[in-house]
């Protein structure tokens, strides 16, 4: 039986903003709430940090956005997008973090991940066996489907949408 959620509890959040605006995108044609976001994932426990994975283009149009979440109490970890020849572009977080997830581990006694990317299944079973309650916050229908089996607890975002998504 799963470890349940109290007060006591210290958490870290590591949010994979890319899984999770695509999704909303994609989705609902609609961009991400991180207040509420942020929100859930925390629960009322005590907050010990929280990241936010970003990419930084070089129009920098973004800045505004990684200022808001800064505002949140959500430090931001910055990338800049590739550029390839051929138009190919890439800005990879996975290894970001799966390191500061491991780094931070003890630290905490659970961790929310807020993607649903099935990239971080072996992060997830190898927190598990660290002892640290994991939990996914992620869009049910275009999170892995292992991901959602194996983590202590599967928040689907879809169940209450209007909640963590802001109209365009």
């Amino acid at each position: 039986m799963p470890a349940i959620k109290h007060q006591g509890q210290r958490v870290a959040v590591l949010i994979d903003v890319q899984n999770l605006y695509h999704s909303a995108k994609n989705l609902y044609g609609a961009r991400v709430n991180f207040r509420e976001i942020l929100k859930l994932a925390v629960s009322q426990r005590n907050l010990i940090r929280a990241f936010a994975y970003v990419v930084r283009t070089k129009t920098g149009e973004e800045k505004p956005f990684f200022e808001a979440l800064t505002k949140l109490g959500i430090e931001t970890r910055v990338r800049d997008l590739q550029e390839f020849y051929g138009g190919l572009k890439k800005a990879d977080w996975d290894v970001g973090i799966t390191v500061d997830a491991i780094r931070i581990a003890p630290s905490v006694d659970a961790i929310c991940l807020a993607s649903g990317d099935g990239d971080f299944i072996q992060l997830v079973e190898y927190l598990k066996n660290q002892g640290k309650r994991v939990e996914i916050v992620a869009f049910g229908r275009s999170a892995s489907g292992r991901l959602k089996e194996i983590t202590d607890e599967f928040i689907d975002l879809e169940k209450s949408p209007e909640k963590y998504l802001l109209k365009k």
